[in-house]
């Protein structure tokens, strides 16, 4: 199933250079594209690629177009932005060819008296539903999954198999969850009496707004006495933790394996590299971005770049900056003392 490129361009906007009437069926990288795809350029080193490329037509930035646009002989729709262009060409494509799950409960689904599904959502097999939880008009819930007590799910949310979505939780509206995340398990709370571990109740909530993709896999504890915040647009990749009380501001991005200690808030529009860690209590400010594998340690409270790693190198190297570090303490002892004797004998010569 294709489009027109001018349907494609009148949908999404743009400056199309070429044929209108051009049919397209889908979207390719630049080096695999076909006659009948649509490719991007987003970086200007791969322009040479561009040139080369067999696609029907490139999404290009105005930049990019005076460079090919004499040496190519396709299409090109010129955007101030090739790649955000790109991903909604990809989600128009591929609505085409979506199946869409049908309204309905599965026969082997175990749906609670009380709880409301809406007549447009889809409940897969063997899903279970418990007593008065809510599922929004067009919410899909996949086989296996587990919708807890009084738990609301948005319009439009779709939940893969085998999510767990403890009692009394909420997502808003749009919202993805990938298969194996379990939202609303306990917080890691406990008090130490004499040796022991006294377990702290967990009663608050998980609450998540409009817009949320949770990745596979990935958990978000429930908060402790108040409740776990996520706020819209939020994106979690797969085997993120989210510790109770967190407060993960809106637009925020986490990639694969970062972990976030309880009662952290961070702000909006803020970004994390894979397995990037952030202890618990701290404050981060909006638009702070953390590279991958870095330990978040102190609150930051001024927005930018920031990463907390020691360069790779070849272990026995490494094995010597380590020794020298360790040695860092002795090390300022004594140039201390020397800096005292240089000024003592200063002193005694002036």
């Amino acid at each position: 199933m294709g489009t027109r490129l001018g349907a494609l361009v009148e949908r999404l906007g743009g400056q199309l250079m070429g044929d209108a009437n051009l049919e397209v069926t889908g979207i390719a990288p630049l080096t695999d594209a076909g006659v009948s795809h649509i490719s991007f350029l987003s970086n200007s080193k791969l322009r040479a690629q561009a040139l080369q490329s067999q696609a029907a037509a490139l999404i290009v930035s105005a930049a990019d177009d005076a460079y090919i646009a004499a040496g190519y002989a396709g299409a090109r729709i010129v955007t101030h932005n090739p790649y955000v262009y790109f991903a909604r060409a990809a989600q128009y494509f591929a609505a085409l060819t979506a199946i869409v799950p049908p309204a309905g409960v599965h026969a082997t689904a175990v749906v609670a008296d009380s709880a409301q599904v809406a007549a447009s959502a889809h409940v897969g097999p063997r899903a279970v539903i418990e007593d008065g939880a809510v599922i929004g008009e067009g919410a899909v819930i996949g086989a296996g999954c587990f919708i807890g007590r009084e738990a609301v799910i948005g319009d439009g949310t779709q939940l893969f198999a085998n999510v767990t979505f403890h009692a009394y939780c909420q997502i808003g509206a749009r919202g993805i969850i990938h298969s194996g995340a379990v939202i609303g398990t306990d917080g890691f709370g406990f008090a130490n009496e004499g040796g022991v571990y006294i377990k702290i109740p967990q009663t608050g909530r998980v609450m998540i707004g409009d817009d949320v993709d949770i990745g596979a896999n990935t958990t978000i504890d429930r908060g402790a006495l108040a409740d776990t915040i996520i706020e819209d647009g939020v994106k979690l990749d797969n085997q993120i933790q989210i510790g109770h009380n967190c407060h993960i501001g809106a637009h925020t991005a986490m990639a694969g394996c970062v972990g976030v200690a309880g009662s952290a808030k961070i702000g909006k529009y803020c970004t994390f590299g894979g397995a990037a860690m952030v202890l618990g209590h701290l404050t981060i400010a909006d638009k702070v971005h953390v590279g991958s594998g870095s330990m978040v340690s102190r609150s930051i409270l001024e927005s930018g770049q920031y990463t907390g790693f020691y360069p790779l190198a070849k272990n026995a190297d490494w094995e010597k900056s380590a020794a020298i570090v360790r040695n860092l303490p002795a090390m300022r002892e004594k140039i201390r003392t020397l800096e005292k004797t240089i000024k003592t004998r200063t002193e005694d010569e002036s």
